[in-house]
């Protein structure tokens, strides 16, 4: 079970171990992590679980898919090159210590 440290708008951070398979978004609705809101339970038809990934994991999180890329026009922070929705990010081993950061407003 790699740990997932996801880091908070004010800064706090939360470690979660996380089951493979599992969205980054499961993971964080299943942890209590604030600031995910994720209003289509993970259809990537709302962009309320924007969340911003550790570049150095990219490989491991794949690109965007035209939808979700689509819908990440739509986020209520900023959108940069390490956006992504966490509902469609799934976990592998290979993510142990990656930090996601939540923005301040979904």
């Amino acid at each position: 079970m790699p740990t997932i440290i996801f880091v908070a708008a004010d800064g706090t951070t939360r470690e979660v171990a996380a089951a493979t398979d599992q969205s980054i978004m499961e993971v964080a609705l299943g942890a209590g992590v604030p600031g995910i809101v994720a209003e289509c339970n993970g259809a990537a038809a709302c962009a309320t679980c924007h969340c911003y990934f550790d570049p150095a994991y990219v490989g491991h999180i794949g690109e965007a898919g035209e939808h979700e890329n689509e819908m990440l026009d739509f986020t209520a922070s900023e959108r940069t090159a390490d956006s992504r929705l966490s509902c469609q990010v799934r976990i592998v081993a290979a993510m142990e210590g990656m930090t996601v950061r939540v923005p301040s407003a979904q």
